[in-house]
């Protein structure tokens, strides 16, 4: 049975916390990427993530203007973190459990990659 790390994405767009969400979206659409993982402000603090459902329902759906939140505001953090060893079926099962989509692959504390259920799904 493959492992976290045999099917994780391992090209992981990132952005700084203290980007606009207006800098986000351009991110994410540049990059073909459904959401990016906010980076470390130290190595002791946590990674983060801001997907397109956090943009459509803090900012869009709230008539807020992209141009003036802040990543950090409507990021989501801490994050469930996979560990690259752990066999797909527990890492479907703790997504499932966690009502995630995707989770970012962490060894050693440092960002690996990232599991979606696509990726789940590719490998089944």
């Amino acid at each position: 049975m493959p492992v976290a790390q045999d099917l994780m994405t391992t090209d992981v767009v990132t952005i700084d916390g203290n980007a606009t969400v207006r800098e986000a979206v351009d991110k994410m659409k540049s990059e073909g990427v459904r959401c990016l993982i906010v980076e470390r402000r130290d190595a002791e603090d946590a990674y983060g993530i801001v997907t397109q459902r956090d943009i459509v329902y803090n900012v869009v759906a709230w008539s807020e203007d992209p141009e003036k939140v802040r990543v950090h505001e409507i990021m989501t953090k801490p994050l469930v973190l996979v560990n690259r060893h752990l066999d797909i079926r527990h890492v479907a099962r703790l997504m499932a459990n966690a009502g995630l989509s995707r989770a970012p692959v962490i060894f050693d504390g440092e960002l690996q990659g990232i599991v979606s259920v696509s990726d789940i799904l590719a490998a089944i």
